[in-house]
């Protein structure tokens, strides 16, 4: 069976673009062949700057005939309903087949058949709507044509090869007519050659200084830099990121090792890798004994008679300008956070707005600082310092550096927060505060930094709360949810166990919006009073001044009317404000079974413990969800659950049967059931059983130890299966009866006060 060999060669593609393109290129194209009837046995798509290129190995080669029939309508029916039929298949009615379907009637029947297609023309047939319909993020046209494309399209090679040899698909797209040629590197190999099968391609390609595979290229480069640092005692910096974009930039990766001029190594060594990362996409080498970053590395796409030194020195001119702008930057940030203790920068932040509803950044660190001054000693945190942290974290906003690199904000903080000799805590909390940002990033560990890093998040959240943009379905445009991911892990990895809905109330406090229309009501009431004197006083009908009689009546009922509008406003926001707090907590709930999923926790489970008293507390959530998880995995645990699901069905029946009379004569089955009615060796057995858990269930619970209650828990799972084996529940004796009902209701009870067991699936 013949392989397929596409390549399309353009201009440079965007190294963002590329991995996608490659995939996509090979989806469009596989897909197309199946659907045309095809099969293969492999694909594989690879990507340089200036070419996709598709590989499918074992093709068929041609689509199977196809044979279908399609029944119509009778033949007895209007015509319009056969001139529909005609033109679905696209026969005349001479021929279509007349079958009779006895009570059915006669009936048209359509006999379609489809003959195998050879693989070159499917192949030409997909390819082109691929080319065509490709999904570029961005595209351009060029020349006099119609063709879209990432940059100008200069060839298609395509060919299918079999025993016999190779073969060019002929395929034309907007006068690009396909072949079995290519081109090697732009500089060092422009000479077009012919090609024949994939090997021969790569090994050709190779030969021309293209390397195809990018990860390839990725590992060559990582090698060589690594190699060249470790040569000189040095390491590099990792990031994978900018191997794979650099990978991107080039088709015969050279590597080449400068020098950063001594003028720059003592910026920190954050500020050095940032600017030579965006800017000149250079990798950081980096001194293990100091630290400091003291030479780069950057990615050649062409070998040179000099071995790169014209190059280097081009770079290094680049650079050198490049870095007295960050080295001014850097100065300049340094003079305002020795000198006046970043104060300008802090004042600066009351004319950025952080949201049109929610006020300015100054407005928000207002907040911020108040509310990490309560919250800092639920983490054990020193209040002063955790409110002069939140007030200084968000300082760097407004520095130079910042405005030029923006992903380097709290880092910056820190050096500035070091620089204006505020405490180490304070310091550290302006760098740790924005964490964590996802789910594989630190937590902060640090009380100080813990509580700022809390009220922050959470002033996010009761914000957006209060003026009532929520997520909604996939949309999260402040990343609320993530805010919410990053409050769960900062209470659980700093095992901080704390009443959640009372921080929330206290953020949604810090909102003047409830305080505005309260001083409105003052203001109001003042201005009735005042009306209300100036009639006490008045004899005759008023003076000009004052107004009169009629018209200061008429402003009092003015004012009144407002006063009870005013006054509903308040008692409007402050039950929002109350059912926020209760609506927040639940989102948390539906974020911590997104974060305890990810521990294999099941969503049922972390149900039964919501339910609970207590379901404020979100690390003690966590810690009763992971035990009774754990308990649920044993053969215990599980059968517990099915007895106790057995109980709680005959319970909840027995409750359902109860008359009004028997209600009425104070019949229950939630009282106390006594031992002596105990008739079975199983029941009392039961009855011992109970009293030992109980014993050990509620200190455990009390000291919050929840392993220990739940394996009490399961160890109850023998005694009841005994009990349900050996005991008949609807005894003959009335007081036998009910005295097993109130022992099924204490199982119920003691269960139920380490999970809520009826949330349980299975």
């Amino acid at each position: 069976m013949p392989d397929l060999l596409i390549e399309l060669f353009s201009e440079e593609i965007p190294a963002r673009m590329q991995a996608r393109a490659a995939a996509d290129l090979k989806k469009l194209v596989t897909d197309g062949l199946v659907e045309a009837g095809l099969t293969y046995a492999s694909a594989g798509s690879f990507s340089t700057p200036r070419r996709l290129a598709l590989t499918v190995e074992d093709l068929t080669p041609e689509s199977k005939a196809v044979r279908e029939e399609r029944k119509g309508p009778r033949t007895d029916a209007p015509e319009k309903a056969l001139e529909g039929f005609l033109r679905s298949t696209g026969l005349s009615q001479d021929e279509l087949e007349r079958r009779d379907l006895g009570k059915k009637g006669e009936v048209f029947f359509a006999i379609i058949e489809k003959p195998g297609r050879p693989a070159a023309d499917i192949v030409s047939e997909v390819l082109e709507n691929a080319i065509r319909t490709f999904p570029w993020p961005k595209s351009m046209k060029w020349g006099a044509g119609n063709l879209k494309w990432v940059r100008p399209l200069h060839r298609i090679l395509c060919i299918l090869t079999d025993e016999a040899g190779a073969e060019v698909v002929p395929l034309d797209v907007d006068g690009i007519q396909s072949a079995d040629k290519t081109e090697g590197h732009r500089f060092m190999a422009p000479q077009p050659f012919a090609v024949t099968s994939f090997e021969d391609y790569s090994t050709k390609l190779k030969r021309a200084h293209v390397v195809l595979d990018p990860q390839e290229r990725a590992d060559h480069i990582w090698a060589d830099a690594t190699s060249a640092a470790f040569a000189q005692g040095l390491e590099i910096v990792e990031d994978k990121g900018l191997l794979t974009e650099v990978a991107g930039l080039v088709e015969w990766p050279v590597v080449l090792m400068g020098d950063i001029d001594e003028t720059f190594l003592g910026l920190p060594p954050e500020v050095l890798q940032t600017s030579m990362k965006e800017h000149q996409k250079f990798f950081s080498v980096r001194n293990p004994k100091t630290g400091r970053i003291e030479k780069f590395v950057t990615v050649a796409n062409v070998e040179t008679e000099d071995n790169g030194a014209t190059i280097l020195a081009g770079n290094q001119k680049v650079l050198f300008a490049r870095l007295s702008d960050a080295k001014f930057f850097w100065e300049n940030d340094l003079r305002i956070a020795k000198g006046d203790k970043m104060q300008p920068w802090l004042d600066a932040l009351e004319n950025v707005t952080f949201h049109n509803k929610l006020g300015s950044q100054k407005e928000r660190i207002d907040r911020i600082a108040s509310l990490a001054r309560e919250i800092a000693p639920v983490v054990g945190a020193d209040p002063d310092l955790a409110e002069q942290a939140a007030r200084v974290a968000k300082a760097d906003l407004s520095s130079e550096m910042i405005y030029e690199f923006p992903e380097l904000q709290g880092l910056m903080g820190r050096y500035y927060a070091e620089a204006a000799g505020l405490d180490a805590q304070v310091a550290n909390a302006a760098e740790e505060h924005y964490s964590p940002l996802g789910p594989s990033d630190d937590v902060p560990t640090e009380p100080v930094s813990v509580a700022v890093a809390l009220a922050d998040k959470i002033d996010t959240l009761t914000g957006f709360w209060a003026i009532e943009e929520k997520p909604t379905g996939s949309k999260d445009p402040f990343a609320l949810r993530r805010a919410a991911l990053g409050v769960i892990r900062l209470f659980f990895d700093n095992d901080v166990s704390a009443n959640a809905t009372q921080i929330f109330k206290l953020g949604l406090e810090l909102f003047p919006f409830g305080q505005m229309i309260a001083q409105q009501i003052k203001d109001n009431q003042k201005k009735v009073e005042t009306d209300q004197n100036y009639l006490a006083n008045l004899d005759g009908p008023g003076t000009l001044l004052g107004g009169t009689r009629d018209e200061t009546e008429e402003r009092i009922a003015e004012l009144l009317r407002k006063q009870e509008v005013l006054l509903t406003e308040l008692n409007s926001y402050n039950e929002h404000i109350l059912s926020s707090r209760y609506d927040l907590l639940s989102f948390f709930h539906d974020r911590l079974k997104v974060f305890l999923k990810d521990k294999g926790i099941r969503h049922d489970v972390i149900d039964a413990c919501i339910a609970m008293p207590g379901d404020d507390d979100l690390t003690l959530l966590v810690k009763r969800a992971e035990a009774l998880s754990d308990v649920l995995k044993t053969d215990d645990g599980e059968n517990l659950v099915q007895g106790f699901k057995r109980t709680n069905n005959i319970f909840q029946q027995a409750m359902d049967a109860l008359t009004e009379a028997e209600k009425n004569d104070g019949v229950s089955y939630e009282l106390d059931p006594k031992v002596e009615l105990a008739e079975t060796d199983e029941e009392k057995t039961l009855f011992a059983a109970l009293d030992a858990a109980e014993a050990k269930i509620t200190p455990a619970m009390e000291a919050e130890d929840f392993t220990t209650a739940m394996t009490a828990m399961a160890d109850l799972r023998a005694p009841i299966d005994a009990f349900f084996e050996a005991v008949k529940i609807n005894a003959d004796a009335e007081i036998v009866r009910r005295n097993r009902l109130c022992l099924l209701n204490r199982i119920r009870v003691i269960c139920g006060g380490v999970a809520d067991l009826t949330k349980l699936e299975g």
